[in-house]
């Protein structure tokens, strides 16, 4: 039976000031900054096969930067999920993460029944692709 790993990384990516480190903040502490603080993220790997949602974060916020259906929208044309979110309010933060954990554990089952992993696996070959881009 294949070794499995509790360690996942998640890659989360968009315009500055949009709540991407209040949300891992949110969900990691429980905790939730009103102040803003800029943070660098890179990509550095081949995103096809990898697990992606779209997510409307500060859905708490009257005035709204995108629709509801226009999120919907674009989360279909790029065909992945797409999900609403507060940080502030912890809105849907917990279900957003426990999808990415969903959709990430499909792909390994699709693969795993595919054949393309083996029993044998190196930390980092168990590690790799275990990116999920919101």
């Amino acid at each position: 039976m294949p070794e499995q790993s509790n360690d996942y990384r998640v890659v989360v990516f968009g315009a500055g000031g949009v709540g991407k480190s209040s949300l891992v903040l949110r969900f990691v502490k429980g905790t939730f900054r009103d102040t803003y603080i800029p943070t660098i993220l890179a990509i550095k790997s081949n995103v096809e096969a990898i697990p992606i949602m779209l997510v409307g974060n500060k859905s708490d916020e009257t005035h709204r930067e995108v629709e509801t259906k226009d999120g919907e929208d674009q989360a279909n044309r790029w065909k992945c999920a797409f999900m609403e979110t507060s940080a502030k309010t912890n809105h849907n933060v917990t279900e957003l993460f426990q999808e990415l954990l969903n959709l990430d554990k499909k792909r390994n089952m699709s693969l795993n029944i595919d054949g393309k992993h083996s029993g044998k696996q190196s930390r980092a070959e168990r590690l790799k692709g275990k990116c999920s881009v919101m």
